[in-house]
């Protein structure tokens, strides 16, 4: 789906998909090219990911456009891997795509997916059950190595979190506000216990090929969709947005609805 910033659809800046629902089934591909200031490569917090359709901002133009590959919250699913294999079929020279998995894999699964193709980063998040937890993009050229050592970094700094969380849970005078801390605690503490051993926490990958190639890593046992981006220049001005495997319908934002502590 491409949506054209000057018809209504926009983005604030940050990795957020603007809301929308397509038609069930003729859901295309979602493009964006929306005048912002460049993303960072790094962390991306999911939250930040699916808040609401709002107008374009000004910005500064100079800085460029950022394009957005993926889906958004309303988006059919199944709509959207259709409108991936069709654009994927007339594809005809080499493009970076953006690689959805239909369930979380390790890191020592990567290689088998994503065989014979140029693997650029991989989307990982820890899915704990209602819970929103923080959407990671890892630089990843070797496979598994690069995977696994971006996890040992993230556990890490999860571990950090998790302890300036408790730090001003302790610090709090107001009840809700240190039950938002305890319960940040709680969710940096379970991530970082994810990431240590190398979870099954990635969805998706960014990857380049020729088509011959992506057709292939498309008809994989495990591979969701494969939805070719030739537009995609540069990706430190690309936004990825892969569907959660978890989600078979519509795209929506992860449920958040686990017990705070008391």
């Amino acid at each position: 789906m491409r949506h054209d910033p000057s018809a209504g659809p926009g983005s604030d800046g940050d990795d957020t998909p603007a809301t929308g629902v397509p038609a069930a089934g003729t859901s295309r591909p979602a493009r964006w090219l929306v005048t912002t200031a460049v993303f960072a490569v790094g962390a991306v917090l999911l939250a930040a990911g699916w808040s609401a359709r709002r107008p374009a901002p000004v910005g500064d133009r100079t800085v460029g456009q950022v394009t957005r590959v993926g889906v958004l919250p309303g988006d059919s699913l199944p709509g959207y891997a259709t409108a991936s294999r069709a654009e994927l079929a007339a594809l005809t020279a080499g493009a970076y795509a953006l690689v959805s998995f239909d369930r979380y894999v390790a890191p020592d699964g990567l290689p088998a997916l994503l065989a014979g193709v140029e693997v650029t980063a991989v989307v990982v998040r820890v899915p704990l059950p209602d819970r929103q937890t923080e959407v990671v993009r890892l630089p990843a050229q070797r496979l598994p190595q690069d995977v696994t050592a971006g996890m040992a970094g993230l556990a890490d700094r999860k571990d950090r979190e998790a302890a300036d969380q408790r730090t001003r849970a302790a610090a709090g005078t107001d009840p809700t506000t240190r039950r938002g801390y305890e319960t940040g605690a709680q969710v940096a503490t379970r991530e970082a216990a994810g990431y240590r051993p190398a979870c099954a926490c990635v969805y998706a990958a960014v990857v380049r090929a020729e088509p011959p190639a992506l057709r292939a890593t498309a008809g994989r046992d495990g591979v969701r969709a494969v939805d070719p981006a030739p537009e995609v220049t540069r990706l430190d001005r690309t936004v990825f947005l892969p569907p959660l495997p978890e989600q078979r319908d519509v795209a929506r934002p992860p449920a958040d609805t686990a017990t705070p502590p008391g």
